[in-house]
């Protein structure tokens, strides 16, 4: 009888080891929910170490992108939720942030590989005064919000103004880092040097003319935990909106004549190599940088005979563009005030002062969408697609200051 129970245990456990060997194992759980492995991790030490690897969550974050989501979050939210939707425009799972004191007042600047990334408002109005302002300090949050952690990057240089900032992701998905453009704090007893100053604005024919110095730039890496300063770069973006595409981030620079409408785009890589690269047309205030499978696009609103116009870049060295396709507004006033704008696969998903919209590149067809879920409250909306990945952009605790949400 010993000897039969032994035998029937060894063959188990010799079946068990070829499903590990065979990567039977890996190609069934990484099909499953990342709420479904955070439970699985605690069965035992065998499947906890399989769910933690780099080859398991790469794995798993591959299999993601096969049913990407958007990721909605109200403007200024006072439940501090932010919302899943599906292929199918439906609410799958509701997520609330931190409730950090610090973090009073949240936005949302993006979200890559089941990160996301958003900011505090730097600039609040004095209590005690209508006329002064007073500055807290810039704070970044990088945040899974499927594992529900969270990591408030090191505090930013001092400055006196932020101009906005960017994530890059990669070369390896362990990785990011944050572009952070600013004007620092003067030090009046500091002399700058004469190089630095870039231009005089006149503000009016009968003052001074003001001079302007050059935005400055540093950078957050995920590797080292910590920030460094570049320096003095050429262009500033037009704020937080960007898009990270195969390797770079993209901002709008703003038009020299109007601030408001965006002039040409600025594109940085992992490698801090800075390039502009030309728009297909003029485009307006409603404009937007997307990701149209996996290629650098831009969507805008005009008053043209195709109201909607969506761009694809071709060629990036020499500014070439391709029309993807143009579409007539459906519903009167729709595009009035245009808050943000999502792309996934080939559809893109439009959220204005009074529709939720989803656009078929295909077909130049639209799609109204309601929510029961929230109220109207000029949301922001980005692709999303769940991952294991930890916050910190490190693996098994590589850097130690992420907290739970």
């Amino acid at each position: 009888m010993v000897n039969a129970v032994s035998k029937c245990t060894r063959r188990k456990n010799v079946e068990w080891l070829d499903l590990e060997s065979e990567g039977v194992v890996d190609n069934i759980l990484s099909g499953l929910p990342v709420k479904f492995l955070l439970n699985v991790k605690a069965v035992s030490r065998f499947l906890r170490d399989l769910i933690r690897s780099q080859a398991f969550i790469r794995l798993h974050l591959s299999r993601s992108r096969e049913n990407a989501q958007y990721i909605l979050f109200p403007f200024m939210p006072i439940d501090r939720n932010i919302y899943f939707i599906d292929a199918d425009a439906e609410v799958t799972e509701t997520v609330s942030l931190p409730t950090d004191e610090s973090l009073s007042t949240l936005s949302m600047v993006c979200s890559y590989n089941g990160l996301i990334c958003l900011t505090n408002f730097p600039v609040t109005l004095d209590s005690n005064s209508f006329e002064g302002e007073t500055r807290e300090d810039l704070l970044i949050l990088i945040c899974n919000p499927a594992t529900h952690e969270f990591d408030l990057l090191p505090k930013c240089s001092p400055s006196k103004e932020d101009l906005g900032i960017g994530v890059a992701f990669g070369p390896d998905i362990c990785e990011y880092r944050v572009f952070r453009f600013f004007h620092s704090k003067l030090n009046p007893e500091i002399v700058r040097p004469v190089q630095e100053v870039v231009q005089f604005r006149i503000l009016d024919p009968n003052t001074r003319p003001e001079t302007v110095l050059p935005p400055e730039c540093e950078i957050y890496s995920s590797r080292t935990g910590a920030w460094s300063y570049i320096g003095h770069v050429q262009h500033r973006p037009m704020g937080a909106h960007h898009i990270f595409v195969n390797g770079k981030v993209y901002w709008f620079i703003p038009s020299e004549e109007k601030p408001d409408i965006p002039g040409s785009i600025l594109s940085v890589d992992m490698g801090e190599h800075f390039e502009v690269i030309g728009l297909p047309e003029t485009l307006t205030e409603l404009s937007f940088l997307i990701d149209i499978q996996g290629c650098l696009s831009v969507v805008t609103v005009s008053d043209k005979d195709e109201p909607v116009a969506i761009w694809i870049l071709k060629n990036e060295n020499e500014s070439v563009w391709e029309k993807k396709c143009g579409a007539d507004i459906p519903y009167a006033g729709m595009m009035e005030e245009l808050h943000s704008v999502a792309s996934r696969e080939s559809e893109i998903f439009f959220i204005t002062a009074r529709y939720y919209t989803i656009l078929d590149t295909n077909d130049s067809s639209w799609d109204l969408v309601e929510f029961e879920e929230f109220e109207f409250n000029a949301h922001s909306v980005f692709p999303y697609t769940a991952s294991l990945l930890p916050c910190t952009g490190g693996f098994k605790g590589e850097v130690n200051n992420k907290r739970a949400v």
